[in-house]
Order: structure tokens, then C-alpha cells, then sequence
């Protein structure tokens, strides 16, 4: 599934245009992504919970010419699944 899937899922739900129902999905989208911007996380009940985690800096190989690159500590994206997700998927 992507992002025109959902938007026609949720065009059918609740009518209107599907102009309005892709706003409506970015409007979800742009919400999570900035509340991750700012270290915050997201808790969907039923399906999981969006959150920040900080990668330590560290010492990595490059696999064509096997020399020790360093990298950078960041922040990366993280997704936790709620039970109830993992219970309907098995």
C-alpha cells in the first residue's frame, strides 16, 4: 500500500474530493514528521508508537575499499508495534 491507496481509502470513508482527502492524509504525515523534529513521539493507539533515537558516533568500514570511515552520531526515525498490531498480523 502507499500513499494514493491511503488517500482513496480514506476519499471513500469520508467522501468530499480526493483533494481534500490527500490533504487530509498530509496533514497526518506533516504532523508526525514535525513532532519527531522536535524529539517528540507519536502513540497511535492499536497500532504503535513513533519516536527519535539517538545513534552514537562510530567507526564503520567501506566495503569496496576496506578503509575505516567514521560516522556521525544522529538521530534516526524508530517505530515501536502496539500488541494489538502484532497479534493481527501473525
Amino acid at each position: 500500500m502507499n500513499k494514493a491507496a491511503i488517500v482513496d481509502l480514506v476519499h471513500g470513508k469520508i467522501g468530499g474530493t480526493k483533494v481534500q482527502a490527500e490533504e487530509v492524509v498530509d496533514g497526518i504525515m506533516d504532523a508526525i514528521v514535525s513532532t519527531l523534529k522536535k524529539g517528540g513521539e507519536v502513540s497511535i493507539a492499536g497500532l504503535g508508537i513513533f519516536s527519535v533515537k539517538q545513534r552514537a558516533a562510530r567507526m564503520a568500514r567501506n566495503p569496496k575499499t576496506g578503509e575505516q570511515v567514521s560516522v556521525a552520531a544522529m538521530k534516526v526515525p524508530k517505530f515501536r508495534a502496539a500488541k494489538a498490531l502484532k497479534d493481527a498480523v501473525k
